[in-house]
Order: structure tokens, then sequence, then C-alpha cells
């Protein structure tokens, strides 16, 4: 049952912190050449005999930007002999995080991790990421007597009510997302949140192929079971739970598979029980972020337009960032990077093949000669200086200096001011 009291929250936004939070944000993230790209010219860009075309959403989203806004501003709020937790990443950024840690944060769990929930005490002010957090873990902050700061993302709270919701009135949650995400996991959690509340948690088209098969023709309880260990609720019963289900999701998943993945699990419904019954046994809203949906449409539109190669940038934990790399496999050769580290030279360069979680390296990827265009796209948690970063490190290695590239975009930039 959800906690009768809820935890301590505080509004750490003051204007006076927030504007200097800003001056900060902008320090650590600003791109000179990004923003020239983005007011002028439809995002693109050539010097010399390379061009650049870059997508038109791209990078920082709005809860992104909220998340590090707070964690900045939580630092700030509170004096500097106190220790302000956050609870894992804000995002999932390795640079983001690393700066968040550099400003004094403590992490209580991940790559960066310096302290346990176990170390809280009364008053201790805790961030509770972009992602969210489980509803078991708040309980634990609550009894500790913490403080939170609550940086989670807006639309994720929005596929919070819905599955609290179908908990509530006995609706099995059928999530599609990543089991292992914290996102996830946090959404995993509303659905026990009320008593009889179960969820069950499908990755692909794949698995929404088994249970659709399960739905309508049943099947072997104990192999279902193990096929999802450890992506359903305590109690699940497929032979019980999947009698009326709603479908919700993790918010960054490619919008597309979502799409299929309702229509597939409304097909098997509408077969077990008759369209005529169908309303009461399946329910579906729409939960993909709409930052999520605004890249993945861009970069829809940016592999219309002739292109050599695109360059996909973010960490590589980052679920929004790998269904970009995904799309741009289908068309054109595609490379995920984190950033610019990996770009060792023309001839090598590291990168990740999202489907098979493997680090690889592309040989002899970047052509050296003759006219050549490129595409860069950022998922929601990358900043513009890391793009801006790999677009000129691209320049570079075809034999134009960073000096050079941005001398001419402020040219450029003076020329149409005039």
């Amino acid at each position: 049952m959800p906690s009768a009291e809820k935890p301590k929250r505080i509004n750490v936004r003051r204007p006076d912190i927030m504007e200097k939070v800003k001056a900060e944000v902008v320090t650590h993230y600003r791109s000179e050449l990004v923003e020239y790209l983005r007011a002028a010219h439809g995002c693109t860009f050539a010097y010399g005999n390379t061009g650049i075309l870059l997508a038109k959403e791209f990078g920082f989203c709005y809860g992104v930007e909220r998340a590090i806004d707070l964690a900045y501003a939580a630092r700030r709020h509170f004096p500097k002999e106190q220790p302000v937790y956050i609870l894992g990443e804000i995002i999932h950024n390795p640079h983001v995080n690393e700066q968040i840690r550099n400003m004094g944060l403590t992490f209580l769990s991940g790559g960066h991790q310096a302290a346990s929930i176990d170390d809280l005490g009364k008053g201790d002010p805790v961030v509770i990421p972009a992602f969210g957090t489980e509803v078991g873990v708040t309980d634990l902050l609550n009894e500790r007597g913490c403080t939170i700061i609550d940086a989670t993302c807006g639309d994720v709270m929005r596929v919070w009510k819905r599955v609290r919701q179908n908990a509530r009135d006995q609706v099995t949650s059928i999530i599609h997302g990543k089991a292992w995400h914290e996102e996830t996991k946090a959404t995993s959690s509303q659905a026990k949140a009320y008593e009889n509340g179960h969820y069950l948690v499908v990755f692909d088209l794949d698995d929404t192929d088994y249970v659709c098969r399960y739905i309508t023709k049943g099947g072997d309880r104990e192999a279902f079971l193990k096929k999802f260990d450890g992506a359903y609720s305590d109690g699940f019963d497929p032979d019980r739970h999947l009698n009326t289900i709603g479908l919700a999701n993790q918010t960054t998943m490619l919008r597309s598979e979502t799409e299929e993945v309702q229509r597939r699990l409304r097909v098997a419904m509408a077969e077990k029980h008759g369209e005529d019954a169908l309303d009461e046994h399946f329910r579906y809203f729409d939960t993909i972020c709409g930052a999520t949906q605004e890249r993945q449409d861009a970069l829809r539109d940016l592999l219309n337009r002739p292109m050599d190669l695109l360059l996909v940038v973010g960490g590589y934990n980052s679920s929004n960032t790998s269904h970009l790399a995904e799309m741009g496999e289908e068309k054109l050769p595609t490379y995920f990077i984190k950033d610019v580290s990996e770009m060792e030279s023309a001839e090598r360069l590291h990168h990740l093949l999202h489907h098979k979680n493997e680090m690889v390296v592309a040989e002899n990827w970047l052509p050296l000669n003759g006219e050549l265009t490129f595409g860069v796209t950022a998922g929601a948690s990358c900043p513009n200086n890391l793009v801006e970063e790999i677009i000129l490190r691209v320049f570079e290695l075809r034999g134009a200096s960073a000096d050079e590239v941005l001398g001419s975009i402020r040219v450029d930039a003076a020329t149409a001011a005039h």
C-alpha cells in the first residue's frame, strides 16, 4: 500500500540561486558552433569539401535541463559543509554525471558511489534523478526523514499515474521497456503500490508475440515464468493476470515499436474476449515522451537527405540515444559514440553496436578525399559542447582545424548581423 506519510520535499529553484545555476550550466555545456547551426542555414554547414547536416531536434530536453538545474541548485541551496546526496546518475551521460560529482554531490549508487542509503539521516538532502526511483526507495528515504529534491521527469510521472490506476483497478500493466533500466524499475514499482497490482515487462516484438500466443492459445506456465524471469511482479501468474491488461511504456522507447506492441496485444485480446468486450480487458495510453518523439521525427527527416554517414552522440546506457542509432543503422553507416575520445583517427573509430551491447572498432570509417556530407544527432541527455567537439573532430580529420571552422562561422555570423 502507498505510504501514508510522504517524504519532505523542497523547492531549491529560488530566483537568486537559479540565476547562478543558469550561468554555470551555460559555462559547462554551451556550444558556439551548435548555436550557429541551429540559428542559421537550416542546421547545415560546409567548409571546404566537408558538409554537415544536423538534426533539427537533438540534445538536452526540458526534463534533462530541469534535472541538471535541480542538482546544481541543490548544491547551492545547502551549506557547503552539508553533504548533498543523489540516488544515482542524474541522467545517462557520463560527462554530466562527472560534473555533478565534481560539484560536490555524493552518489548513492553507480560508478561514482561514495555512500549508501544506510548512511543517511534526518534532514539529509537527496536528489532523485530524472528517471525517478522505486517506491521502496522512496519509502526508505521517508523512514530516514530525508529531504527530497525530486528531479523526476514529468513525462515519467505521467506513466506512473496510468500504472497506478491500473493497479487500483487490478489491471495488469504490460510495460514496453527494458526491465533493467532505472526508469522501468521505477515504473514497475508503481504497479505494486496497491494490493493485487501486477506488471510484466516486454522488451521487443518477440516478447510481445510470445505473450500474445499465451493469451490466445495458453501454454506452459513455468516456461513463461522462466522466459520473463526478472521482468514481472512477485506473485504474477500468466494464467490469471493476463486476463485484463493495460499497456504502458518506458518513455524513451521507439514509438513505432511501442505502437506495434499495442496493436499486437489489442488483436490478441480481441481474439480472446471479442471486440465487444475489448474495452473491459484492454487499456492503452500514449505515454512516449514528447522530446523522444521529436528527436526520432527529426532524425527521420534527416535520413531522407543525402549523406555519407551518421554520428549518433550520447551515453552508451541512454535508451533514447540507442533508438536513434537503431534508426540510422537501417539507412546508412551509423556510429554510436559517447564523445570525441572514441574518434581515434580516420582509420579507427570506437563505437557501440547497441543491439549487441558491444564496443567495436570501425576501420577506415571516414573518407579523406573528395566531397563528404555527414549527419549528426544526439540523445536527450547529451550536452551541446560534446556535439561541437565531435563535429570539429570530423573537420580536423579531413584537414580543417577547429580554429579555421570556428573562424568561418564567426565571420558569417558577423556578416549576417550587418
